[in-house]
């Protein structure tokens, strides 16, 4: 069995591609996922940034929530960014009509928490658990962790707010680091699938 674990990017909306070549850079075997089929023949999944709301509809549309969710409660491993984030928060402070979560992290999120599209940003920030310096990310309309429960871990704040959390197999980060080149985030996530391959 090959040690290359094969890392799904969920590709129905947001900066996919990024995913794609961040994934590959970090040695893995990335594939674009909008099916249930396609999901079921990945180690691991990445839900990337875009519009949260959008993506909850389409994620129903297309049949997979459910199935999103039966894969992360069996301990598929999953990492979101921003968008990707609010997905796999157990709770929405402001949700929009409709929307719904996947789930996996016990933590309450809040939407567009550091402003609209004109105030998005680039910062360092610490993450814990990778080496070589801060992470450059990139903060898009990105939301903040408002709090989590005791089983969820902090890994990075930025500005007095929670900005990366794991809990077992999930990650999630409220900023892009696939759009900076720095792939180290996506190189753990990348071992975490191997560790549970």
């Amino acid at each position: 069995m090959s040690d290359i674990p094969v890392i799904g990017v969920l590709a129905l909306q947001g900066d996919v591609r990024e995913h794609l070549i961040a994934l590959a850079s970090a040695d893995a075997q990335a594939r674009p996922v909008r099916r249930p089929e396609e999901l079921a023949e990945v180690d691991g999944l990445v839900i990337p940034g875009g519009e949260s709301t959008t993506m909850s509809k389409l994620a129903g549309l297309f049949g997979m929530m459910e199935p999103l969710r039966e894969r992360v409660r069996a301990g598929m491993p999953v990492y979101g960014t921003c968008a990707g984030m609010i997905l796999l928060a157990e709770k929405i402070l402001d949700p929009r009509s409709g929307q719904e979560t996947v789930g996996g992290i016990d933590m309450i999120v809040r939407r567009n928490a550091f402003g609209r599209q004109n105030e998005s940003f680039e910062a360092s920030v610490e993450v814990a658990g990778i080496d070589g310096g801060p992470v450059e990310g990139v903060f898009i309309r990105a939301p903040w962790v408002e709090s989590v429960g005791a089983e969820a871990e902090v890994i990075a704040e930025h500005g007095g707010h929670i900005v990366a959390v794991r809990q077992r197999n999930v990650l999630a980060t409220s900023f892009h680091p696939e759009l900076t080149g720095d792939h180290r985030v996506h190189a753990l996530f990348v071992e975490m699938v191997r560790a549970v391959k």
